[in-house]
C-alpha cells in the first residue's frame, strides 16, 4: 500500500536542489555585479537562461 502522506524520497531531492540552486545563483551574479558592474547585461541574460533551464528541466540538476 502506497502511504500518500509522505511524498517519495525522488521528489523531495528534486524539490530541495532546485530551492538550492536558485538563491546560490543570484547570489554568485550579484557579487559579481558589485565587483565589476559592466558585465551586468551578460550576467542577467546568464542568470535568466539558468532559472529557465532549472525550471523547464529540473531532473538536470537533481
Amino acid at each position: 500500500m502506497m502511504n500518500l502522506r509522505y511524498p517519495s524520497l525522488n521528489e523531495e531531492k528534486i524539490m530541495i536542489s532546485q530551492l538550492a540552486v536558485t538563491p546560490l545563483i543570484a547570489l554568485i551574479a550579484g557579487i559579481i555585479i558589485l565587483i565589476m558592474p559592466r558585465f551586468l547585461n551578460y550576467i542577467v541574460a546568464f542568470y535568466l537562461i539558468l532559472i529557465g533551464l532549472v525550471g523547464l528541466f529540473p531532473q538536470l540538476f537533481a
